[in-house]
């Protein structure tokens, strides 16, 4: 779909661009995430909803919670939003990065203590 000097793409075009459901992505918009103009019944989206859409798959797949992202998404339209955004991320992936850190010595403690017990168990 496209408009003079602007880009548009419908709900299927982003779906099998990003291989997700229609439906995830109404749900982002039921999360005020992107905000999608409409032609009557059919939503239409901007390059800037095809980004706010990566950044939202991008921030799921490093474990953000739609919350955190919303926040780091409402901090970059601010008019201070870059170096905010920035130094939010920052602190945000550092957060990630301790939790995960703590969950892979949590599983490497699991994955001992369930060594150990069976070879208990096999002698």
């Amino acid at each position: 779909m496209n408009e003079i000097n602007q880009q548009t793409y419908s709900i299927s075009e982003l779906s099998k661009e990003f291989e997700i459901t229609p439906r995830s992505i109404r749900h982002y918009e039921q999360e005020q995430l992107i905000s999608p103009k409409r032609a009557g019944s059919q939503r239409i989206y901007t390059k800037g909803d095809r980004v706010r859409l990566q950044l939202i798959l991008r921030g799921k797949r490093i474990g953000f919670s739609l919350a955190e992202i919303r926040e780091i998404i409402t901090m970059y339209d601010s008019p201070s939003g870059e170096q905010k955004q920035t130094e939010l991320l920052l602190d945000k992936i550092e957060q990630r990065r301790k939790a995960l850190n703590q969950q892979q010595k949590d599983i490497e403690t699991m994955l001992l203590e369930l060594n150990q017990l069976e070879n208990r168990l096999i002698k």
